[in-house]
């Protein structure tokens, strides 16, 4: 198992804001399911800027020694998902992530989203 803190989790979402991620949010969902604790969901402009934010993340939690457990949908840059355990990583392609709208799956969940680089909690 691998443990993710929030604050590890808000780290991750910078790293994201980094490669010039656009709406990134991070969901809260501890409380609703038992395979997870957090959702990070962002959105690239592109298949290649989706590919670097998803490089951009693994690399830094493999710098701290925390590998997926399972990744899937690199090749195609779509809709990448990251499995950390405790932090599954949702980086979409604009119009990929608009037509699968987890926000509103997961309304329910609190929210911190990131403006400007900046965090601020939504419930």
């Amino acid at each position: 198992m691998i443990t993710v803190t929030k604050d590890e989790a808000v780290a991750v979402a910078r790293v994201a804001l980094d490669k010039k991620a656009q709406d990134v949010l991070l969901l809260e969902i501890s409380a609703l399911v038992s395979y997870a604790d957090y959702f990070l969901i962002c959105s690239g402009r592109s298949s290649v800027q989706v590919k670097a934010i998803a490089e951009a993340i693994e690399r830094n939690l493999r710098e701290r020694g925390i590998r997926p457990l399972h990744v899937e949908g690199a090749t195609e840059g779509r809709w990448i998902l990251m499995d950390y355990d405790e932090l599954i990583v949702h980086v979409f392609l604009e119009e990929t992530r608009q037509f699968y709208n987890l926000e509103r799956l997961w309304n329910d969940a609190p929210r911190i989203a990131f403006e400007d680089g900046k965090s601020q909690d939504i419930l």
